[in-house]
């Protein structure tokens, strides 16, 4: 998968990720450096650890109640300390319009934190993105890449910086 090409990036880096640990560590990393209001693309196959990722990361902000997948639901809203974490799952709607029921723009404040899964699936609807990770595997092992869209993506890759 490459960045959107519709907008500039730059790839900032990659990280192996050898199992579960190492992808929260790297969720960890963010919930110390990240702040609102940001846009994360998380980008991958099914099963890749675009969850996983988003659940260590509301974890790692003190959340203390289960955080589960949005597949069906679409969005889950995790009300933290200093922010609201938005994770969104795309991967069932048909058309990108669906998300004008979700009101995305409405939720999306200055205290948000906007994780999407499938981002592509709602292209148009959905604010740009400061960081895309993507979640990938090459001969049996797997990492995850940062491309930055904007300053506030660079900086935060560059503190991240795996």
């Amino acid at each position: 998968m490459s960045p959107l090409p519709s907008q500039r990036s730059s790839r900032a880096w990659v990280c192996p990720i050898p199992d579960e640990e190492a992808t929260a560590a790297l969720a960890k990393r963010f919930a110390v450096n990240l702040e609102p209001p940001c846009v994360i693309y998380l980008r991958g196959d099914l099963g890749a650890g675009k969850t996983l990722f988003t659940r260590a990361y509301v974890h790692a902000k003190g959340f203390k109640g289960y955080v589960k997948s949005p597949s069906y639901g679409l969005l889950e809203t995790y009300e933290l300390t200093g922010q609201t974490v938005l994770h969104l799952d795309l991967y069932r709607i048909e058309d990108p319009e669906e998300l004008q029921f979700l009101a995305i723009r409405d939720l999306y404040r200055r205290d948000s934190v906007l994780m999407v899964e499938w981002p592509d699936r709602g292209k148009g609807f959905l604010p740009p993105p400061d960081i895309v990770l993507e979640f990938g595997e090459k001969d049996e092992s797997r990492f995850i890449s940062c491309h930055a869209f904007s300053s506030k993506g660079r900086t935060l890759s560059a503190l991240i910086d795996a």
